[in-house]
Protein backbone atom coordinates (compact mmCIF):
# COMPACT_ATOMS: atom_id res chain seq x y z
CA UNK A 1 0.00 0.00 0.00
CA UNK A 2 1.46 3.46 -0.75
CA UNK A 3 0.35 6.26 1.06
CA UNK A 4 1.10 10.27 0.68
CA UNK A 5 2.45 12.16 3.51
CA UNK A 6 1.00 14.61 4.36
CA UNK A 7 3.58 17.17 5.27
CA UNK A 8 5.60 16.78 2.56
CA UNK A 9 3.43 15.26 -0.01
CA UNK A 10 5.94 11.78 -0.17
CA UNK A 11 4.18 8.83 -1.79
CA UNK A 12 5.62 6.44 0.91
CA UNK A 13 5.25 2.49 0.51
CA UNK A 14 4.12 -0.16 3.08
CA UNK A 15 4.16 -3.74 2.81
CA UNK A 16 2.12 -6.26 4.84
CA UNK A 17 0.80 -4.88 8.16
CA UNK A 18 3.19 -2.13 8.99
CA UNK A 19 0.89 0.03 7.67
CA UNK A 20 0.73 3.77 10.22
CA UNK A 21 -2.95 5.34 10.95
CA UNK A 22 -3.98 7.40 7.83
CA UNK A 23 -6.91 9.24 6.52
CA UNK A 24 -8.49 8.71 3.28
CA UNK A 25 -10.13 10.64 0.51
CA UNK A 26 -13.49 9.44 -1.12
CA UNK A 27 -13.89 12.06 -4.33
CA UNK A 28 -15.74 12.47 -7.15
CA UNK A 29 -13.30 12.24 -10.39
CA UNK A 30 -13.40 15.80 -12.58
CA UNK A 31 -11.59 15.93 -15.70
CA UNK A 32 -7.79 15.23 -15.46
CA UNK A 33 -6.87 14.27 -11.55
CA UNK A 34 -3.49 13.85 -9.75
CA UNK A 35 -2.01 10.37 -10.87
CA UNK A 36 0.52 8.42 -9.34
CA UNK A 37 2.97 9.47 -12.53
CA UNK A 38 2.06 13.26 -11.99
CA UNK A 39 4.19 12.70 -8.59
CA UNK A 40 7.30 11.99 -10.49
CA UNK A 41 7.57 15.13 -12.43
CA UNK A 42 10.04 17.77 -10.85
CA UNK A 43 6.64 20.31 -10.74
CA UNK A 44 4.89 17.87 -8.45
CA UNK A 45 6.44 19.90 -4.81
CA UNK A 46 5.70 23.17 -6.41
CA UNK A 47 2.06 22.50 -7.51
CA UNK A 48 1.31 21.37 -4.40
CA UNK A 49 3.27 24.38 -2.00
CA UNK A 50 1.71 26.99 -4.01
CA UNK A 51 -0.26 29.50 -2.36
CA UNK A 52 -2.84 28.73 -5.66
CA UNK A 53 -2.29 24.90 -6.57
CA UNK A 54 -1.75 24.60 -10.88
CA UNK A 55 -5.61 23.01 -11.25
CA UNK A 56 -8.37 22.07 -8.88
CA UNK A 57 -6.96 18.34 -8.90
CA UNK A 58 -3.83 19.80 -7.09
CA UNK A 59 -5.62 21.47 -5.02
CA UNK A 60 -8.09 18.66 -4.29
CA UNK A 61 -5.09 16.82 -2.92
CA UNK A 62 -3.16 19.58 -1.45
CA UNK A 63 -5.88 20.41 0.66
CA UNK A 64 -7.38 16.83 1.34
CA UNK A 65 -3.65 16.60 2.93
CA UNK A 66 -4.04 19.68 5.23
CA UNK A 67 -7.03 18.99 6.58
CA UNK A 68 -5.53 15.41 7.24
CA UNK A 69 -2.56 16.81 9.01
CA UNK A 70 -5.21 19.28 10.73
CA UNK A 71 -6.90 16.21 12.20
CA UNK A 72 -3.06 14.93 12.53
CA UNK A 73 -2.64 12.15 10.42
CA UNK A 74 0.89 11.95 9.01
CA UNK A 75 -0.43 10.18 5.98
CA UNK A 76 -3.49 10.10 3.85
CA UNK A 77 -4.58 7.47 0.79
CA UNK A 78 -6.12 8.99 -2.20
CA UNK A 79 -7.20 6.33 -4.68
CA UNK A 80 -5.92 8.73 -8.19
CA UNK A 81 -2.30 9.45 -7.15
CA UNK A 82 -1.61 6.14 -4.61
CA UNK A 83 -2.14 3.72 -7.54
CA UNK A 84 0.43 3.30 -10.11
CA UNK A 85 -2.33 2.26 -12.75
CA UNK A 86 0.13 1.90 -15.23
CA UNK A 87 0.93 -1.73 -13.52
CA UNK A 88 -1.86 -3.79 -13.84
CA UNK A 89 -0.84 -6.23 -11.10
CA UNK A 90 -0.88 -3.36 -8.68
CA UNK A 91 -4.14 -1.87 -10.30
CA UNK A 92 -5.55 -5.21 -9.96
CA UNK A 93 -4.17 -5.75 -6.37
CA UNK A 94 -5.71 -2.20 -5.24
CA UNK A 95 -9.06 -3.42 -6.65
CA UNK A 96 -9.05 -6.75 -4.53
CA UNK A 97 -7.69 -4.64 -1.87
CA UNK A 98 -9.91 -1.39 -1.76
CA UNK A 99 -12.80 -2.25 0.68
CA UNK A 100 -10.20 -3.48 3.30
CA UNK A 101 -8.19 -0.22 2.96
CA UNK A 102 -11.14 1.80 3.57
CA UNK A 103 -12.52 -0.10 6.32
CA UNK A 104 -8.59 0.34 7.80
CA UNK A 105 -8.59 4.09 7.40
CA UNK A 106 -9.33 5.88 10.52
CA UNK A 107 -11.31 8.57 8.65
CA UNK A 108 -12.74 8.99 5.42
CA UNK A 109 -13.09 12.27 4.01
CA UNK A 110 -15.66 12.85 0.92
CA UNK A 111 -15.00 15.54 -1.25
CA UNK A 112 -18.40 15.77 -3.51
CA UNK A 113 -17.58 18.49 -6.37
CA UNK A 114 -20.83 18.84 -7.14
CA UNK A 115 -22.30 20.00 -3.57
CA UNK A 116 -21.79 23.59 -3.56
CA UNK A 117 -21.09 25.74 0.00
CA UNK A 118 -23.83 28.18 0.43
CA UNK A 119 -21.09 31.11 -1.22
CA UNK A 120 -21.61 28.41 -4.75
CA UNK A 121 -17.97 28.33 -4.42
CA UNK A 122 -17.08 24.12 -5.37
CA UNK A 123 -12.86 25.43 -4.97
CA UNK A 124 -11.65 22.63 -2.40
CA UNK A 125 -9.65 24.94 -0.83
CA UNK A 126 -13.12 26.76 0.51
CA UNK A 127 -15.03 23.28 1.44
CA UNK A 128 -15.05 22.13 4.72
CA UNK A 129 -14.31 18.69 4.51
CA UNK A 130 -15.20 18.23 8.16
CA UNK A 131 -18.46 18.15 7.77
CA UNK A 132 -18.53 15.08 5.18
CA UNK A 133 -16.15 13.22 7.18
CA UNK A 134 -18.56 13.20 10.21
CA UNK A 135 -21.18 12.22 7.43
CA UNK A 136 -18.99 9.38 5.69
CA UNK A 137 -16.32 7.99 8.17
CA UNK A 138 -14.79 6.77 10.37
Amino acid sequence: MRLLKTDTFELVEFVGEDVPKYAILSHTWEGKEVSFHDFQYPDALTYLKADEPHTPAWAKVKHACRKAQEDEFEFIWINTCCIDKSSSAELQEAINSMFAWYRKSAICYAFLSDIQRPSGSIDPSSFDITYLAGVVGP
